[in-house]
C-alpha cells in the first residue's frame, strides 16, 4: 500500500497550484498598478494644459503601491509555501489588507479629484 492515497496527493497538488495562481495574481496586480503609475505620472501630464506635478505625485503614489503589492505577494508566497510544507494554513493579515486597501482608495480619490478639477 502506498504512503499516500491518490486523492490526498491530488488535493496536495491542487493546493500548491492554487497557491501558485494566487502568487501570480499578486504579480498581475502589482504590474497592473505599475502600468497605471507610468500612465498617470508620465503620460497623462503631457495631455493636460495645467500643472503637471499633481499627476507626477499621483503616479509616484501608484508606483509605491505597485512595489508594496509585489513585496507583499512575494512574502505571502513564502509564508504560504512554508505553511503548506507544514500541513497548515497561514492567513493574510487583516491589518495589511486594510493598509493596502486604504492606500488604493486614497489614490483613487485623488485621481477622481484631479479628473474633476482637471488641473
Amino acid at each position: 500500500m502506498p504512503d499516500t492515497e491518490p486523492g490526498l496527493a491530488d488535493a496536495s497538488r491542487r493546493t500548491w497550484l492554487a497557491a501558485e495562481r494566487t502568487w501570480l495574481a499578486w504579480w498581475r496586480s502589482g504590474i497592473g498598478v505599475g502600468a497605471v503609475a507610468l500612465a498617470v505620472g508620465r503620460f497623462l501630464p503631457g495631455l493636460t494644459n495645467g500643472a503637471r506635478w499633481p499627476f507626477r505625485v499621483l503616479g509616484i503614489g501608484y508606483g509605491v503601491l505597485s512595489v508594496a503589492i509585489l513585496l507583499v505577494g512575494a512574502s505571502r508566497q513564502r509564508r504560504a509555501a512554508s505553511a503548506l510544507r507544514r500541513g497548515s494554513f497561514e492567513g493574510l493579515s487583516s491589518e495589511l489588507v486594510g493598509w493596502l486597501t486604504a492606500g488604493a482608495i486614497a489614490l483613487s480619490i485623488v485621481a477622481m479629484i484631479l479628473i474633476a478639477v482637471s488641473v
